[in-house]
């Protein structure tokens, strides 16, 4: 921010690369604080295997967010100082979200996050469309906090606590363990606030309509980065705070898994604007994510963090297409103005093949393994009806993402595809990382896989 007011025009070029470096130098951090672990500031933040895990990725996420942000931005001539603070900011709450063991970090980490994306949602002031997405974002975003905050102080004040470790040792002990009654509606309270997060079901109507009127970037970050961040609290917060009640929590966690997968699924099938339609996937995703923390096993938690991972790579670098190909002022945003892109753009297009096959869970992607391994999880949890029910919704998932295809190689080409400019050398980079990340998650997935089996033991 500093630096946006002292840099001319044509040196604001260099902030996009000066951002690349701070996140570089952080992840270098953080894998350095990870030959430490332990706790810090009273027990407040931990530093281990998970906290490492999902702190390196909300982190590779924002790099990839600012690679496809900067010729975006130039092309809509909006300020780039802002917007790489904002972006930083973000990513710092995540950070803290992944790392926090107690909820008042919790809130604040997920405050920190959630400010800056409201604001980089509706950054582009002048376009009625940003403003729309950023006001509903922030209202319906506020009350969701105001139920988790409200249940941080219902379990504050059954228990006397609020670090995770020793509500769960009060609830684990009969002579200090409060009314089930209560606790119950303090997880019920928090729920709330961690499902609307993570645009799960019932509380997933806000996302297709801020993903799509946010600039595409930020819905590439939006839909991975502060969803990751959420879902690594929410595993941290259930599965270690309220392990005792598992039995209690479970069947909202799986019903509300069905729902997810259900209304995104579906919901998907009749939209024809890309960025709706991706919304809407990224919510049925946030489904299969739920029915591995409905496993409650360390299986399952191992199964989420993987497909978080693979999820975010697909998903960013999905938008980076979207982000390349809507041009200026967003003019091309349906599925039909793809027509023909197969044949002006073939790397573009075979890109975005990829990351459309990784979603549907196509064998050597890292979305097969993913989905894999979350129903894995799922069956040794005998959950065998909501595996079931998993496997048909990504049956119907394959419809849309394999409409797209058709659209890009068996179209006549359109008038947005026919004049599509060439690919700038940073949202180039976005894509083929995405890409490369997608393929060694499918085809190398065992390295990822026994970091996420070593850190997915919460309850220590």
């Amino acid at each position: 921010m500093l630096l946006d007011g002292v840099l001319t025009e044509r040196s604001k070029r260099a902030l996009a690369w000066f951002a690349m470096v701070g996140l570089s130098l952080a992840v270098v951090a953080c894998v350095y604080a990870y030959q430490f672990p332990g706790t810090a500031f009273n027990n407040m933040i931990v530093v281990d295997g998970f906290a490492t895990f999902f702190r390196v990725l909300v982190i590779a996420v924002g790099i990839l967010t600012v690679l496809c942000s900067e010729s975006y931005l130039r092309g809509e001539r909006a300020g780039p100082g802002q917007y790489y603070a904002l972006l930083l900011y973000s990513i710092v709450g995540q950070c803290i979200m992944a790392s926090a063991n107690e909820l008042i970090m919790v809130f604040i980490g997920l405050e920190i996050s959630s400010i800056a994306s409201y604001i980089l949602a509706g950054y582009l002031r002048d376009d009625r469309r940003n403003n729309e997405s950023a006001l509903k974002y922030f209202l319906l975003g506020s009350f969701a906090t105001a139920f988790l905050l409200y249940g941080i102080a219902w379990i504050y004040g059954v228990t006397g606590f609020t670090n995770l470790t020793e509500i769960r040792r009060t609830l684990m002990t009969p002579e200090t363990a409060p009314s089930i009654s209560l606790i119950g509606v303090a997880a019920a309270l928090m729920f709330v606030g961690f499902a609307f997060k993570v645009s799960a079901a019932p509380f997933q109507i806000w996302a297709p309509d801020v993903y799509q009127g946010a600039p595409a970037p930020v819905s590439a970050f939006m839909s991975a980065g502060p969803k990751a961040a959420a879902f690594a609290v929410f595993m941290r917060v259930f599965l270690t705070a309220f392990n005792p009640i598992a039995n209690r929590w479970q069947p909202f966690v799986w019903g509300s898994a069905i729902l997810t997968m259900v209304i995104g699924n579906f919901a998907a099938l009749t939209q024809t604007n890309i960025k709706r339609l991706l919304a809407y996937s990224s919510i049925a995703h946030a489904g299969y994510v739920m029915v591995a923390i409905a496993a409650d096993s360390e299986i399952g938690t191992a199964a989420a963090m993987f497909y978080l991972a693979a999820y975010a790579l697909m998903q960013v670098g999905a938008f980076a297409v979207v982000t390349y190909f809507v041009r200026q002022g967003e003019r091309y945003t349906s599925v039909e103005d793809l027509a023909g892109l197969g044949y002006k753009q073939p790397t573009v297009a075979a890109m975005l093949t990829i990351f459309l096959l990784s979603l549907i869970g196509v064998p050597l992607t890292g979305g097969f393994f993913g989905k894999f391994y979350i129903f894995k999880a799922a069956l040794d949890s005998n959950l065998i009806w909501l595996t079931v029910i998993g496997l048909l919704n990504s049956a119907v998932a394959a419809y849309y993402y394999l409409r797209i295809i058709v659209v890009m190689y068996m179209h006549e080409p359109g008038e947005a595809s026919a004049t599509a400019p060439p690919v700038s050398p940073a949202l180039s980079l976005a894509m083929w990382g995405a890409a490369v990340g997608t393929f060694v998650l499918g085809i190398f997935p065992s390295a990822l896989l026994d970091f996420a089996d070593r850190s997915a033991n919460l309850v220590k």
